[in-house]
């Protein structure tokens, strides 16, 4: 099961959401990564689940798109 396209309308980057009026809107790339368009941050899926922190988010950010991994790794602890 993937994550539902409604549910892609409505996620946004927690950071641009609150920076940039209308901001934060994702794009899901190779099925398990959610890419912020304003500021870069990415956003894995595990499970089904977008895991929207920014701390995570932030990780990936310098990362190319071609570069992520095709299954997110666990989070560092």
């Amino acid at each position: 099961m993937a994550v539902s396209s409604d549910l892609l309308e409505i996620l946004r980057c927690p950071v641009c959401v609150r920076e940039v009026e209308d901001g934060g809107h994702l794009d899901l790339t190779k099925e398990v990564w959610l890419v912020c368009r304003n500021c870069g941050r990415k956003y894995p899926i595990r499970d089904d689940i977008p895991i929207m922190l920014i701390d995570e988010g932030t990780r990936w950010q310098t990362t190319a798109v071609d570069a992520l991994p095709a299954t997110p790794p666990e989070p560092v602890s």
